[in-house]
């Protein structure tokens, strides 16, 4: 056999060696300051069976994976779908993305893939409220196992560990060499340019992405097949409905503005438009977007950004909607029901108008807290809250849905309807989508079930969502 003299070492997040080999070049890069060549840490697994096929022996001074022993405290039967995700998971090597529906049990499966593959993981979560729900979980799972936070004031060294994508993109460096199964929950925020050097550090050889939609606005979600591996399993919540997820109805309302609130609505999209068109500014793309955005430090670009608010503010919160969420709360006068709208002062006025308490952004933790607790021993029946909701919290189980304002994208409407599908016995959930006909807000709608095809260069999913 032949031998290979030059280690492989990590040197700040990048493989190195003194001389490389032809059959793994293409990984390498010269580095003429350190005098080595370089790879990507996550070129690490290619790398390495490239060489193993080879024939050749080298010296691992990079990998400082540990084997962990794990024994399962409570053995939860799996669904289908979960024993599903994780076969398709393990035959494409330990590598890839899975992506379930809100509600279908995304942890268990990512439990069960630590289960079956006992070495150092690093689990990476958007929000301190997930770190702490990914923690919990973990801990329960397997008790006996040595398992450490990373963010919210906490920085441990453990084999198993859980962090927030800001943290472990912070210490991505460090955590590079330690972990050899790489778990990202909420996978779609990793593609970012802040956090995917997680995974392109990591020398991970093993690879799990979760989420309930993997779309992104920029496109980036492509990256995720070579930061993570490609789609191996995916399902969406009409596939569980019944069996796994409670059974389950949609229901689309169109209201109308009033013939004030429509002239109005109409004059300030044409302002809005006859400003994008003199600055040759298209809003079809994230680019257009951000000349807009960039544009409004002008006179005109202030007074065409205020005229588009405006305009988004008349179909979010139209009287009309909010005749029809009364008619709505009164025909399920028992039911658990959460209010979604895409902005805190509709959420503030339903909360005054109709004594119903309330989630935002702004929202104290431990009030938050406190509201959350009251909805889930049933003090509070309904609860209305903006997009704080969509993602990283537990929230209790609901069985009708609301969404008012806002009516979104792909990703948001399915982690919506994932709040009311969490399975029980007799369950028949019903998730409400109010829309302002006329507006682009109907047209966001229509996009999304494939059902609105654009004249040309007309307004698309960024009409009702630009950045404020």
């Amino acid at each position: 056999m032949a031998r290979m003299t030059a280690p492989l070492r990590l040197d700040r997040g990048t493989l190195v060696m003194s001389a490389v080999p032809a059959c793994v070049s293409d990984f390498f890069t010269w580095d003429a300051r350190s005098q080595n060549y370089r790879a990507r840490g996550q070129a690490y697994r290619a790398i390495m069976e490239t060489l193993r096929a080879q024939g050749l022996s080298f010296k691992d001074d990079a990998a400082n994976f540990a084997k962990l022993e794990l024994s399962v405290a409570r053995e939860l039967p799996p669904y289908a779908h979960q024993l599903g995700a994780l076969r398709a998971w393990k035959e494409a090597g330990r590598r890839g993305t899975v992506e379930l529906p809100t509600g279908a049990g995304k942890t268990l499966v990512a439990q069960l893939a630590l289960r079956d593959t006992p070495r150092s993981a690093l689990i990476c979560v958007p929000t301190l409220d997930l770190l702490q729900q990914w923690y919990s979980g973990l801990v329960a799972a397997f008790p006996d196992a040595n398992i450490g936070l990373l963010g919210g004031g906490s920085h441990d060294d453990t084999p198993i560990l859980v962090s927030t994508y800001d943290s472990a993109a912070i210490h991505a460096e460090d955590l590079a060499g330690k972990y050899a199964l790489l778990i990202c929950d909420e996978c779609h925020h990793l593609p970012s340019d802040f956090t995917r050097v997680i995974a392109e550090m990591s020398l991970a050889p093993y690879r799990l992405g979760l989420s309930a939609t993997l779309k992104r606005s920029d496109g980036r979600e492509r990256d995720l097949d070579t930061l993570l591996g490609p789609v191996v399993y995916s399902c969406a919540p009409g596939d569980l409905a019944g069996t796994t997820l409670a059974d389950y109805r949609e229901v689309v309302i169109k209201v109308r503005l009033s013939a004030g609130e429509q002239a109005r609505y109409d004059g300030l999209i044409g302002q809005r438009n006859h400003f994008l068109r003199l600055n040759n500014i298209k809003l079809g793309s994230l680019d257009g977007w951000k000349q807009f955005i960039m544009s409004s430090g002008s006179p005109q670009g202030r007074a065409a950004m205020l005229a588009h608010r405006e305009a988004r503010s008349l179909a979010y919160g139209t009287e009309g909607k909010l005749r029809v969420l009364e008619e709505i709360l009164a025909n399920h006068p028992n039911e658990r029901t959460i209010i979604f709208t895409d902005d805190n002062a509709t959420v503030y006025r339903i909360s005054r108008e109709f004594l119903i308490p309330s989630i935002t952004h702004q929202t104290p933790t431990k009030e938050r807290h406190g509201v959350l607790e009251r909805f889930r021993d049933g003090s509070y029946r309904i609860l209305t809250t903006s997009r704080v909701l969509n993602e990283g919290v537990d929230v209790p189980e609901a069985s009708v849905g609301v969404m008012l304002s806002g009516t979104a994208t792909e990703r948001e409407y399915i982690q919506r309807l994932g709040r009311i599908l969490r399975k029980a016995k007799g369950k028949k959930a019903t998730l409400y989508e109010v829309i302002t006909e006329g507006t682009s807000e109907e047209r966001v709608s229509q996009q999304r079930k494939g059902q609105w095809k654009p004249p040309g260069a007309a307004p698309t999913w960024e009409d009702i969502n630009a950045p404020d």
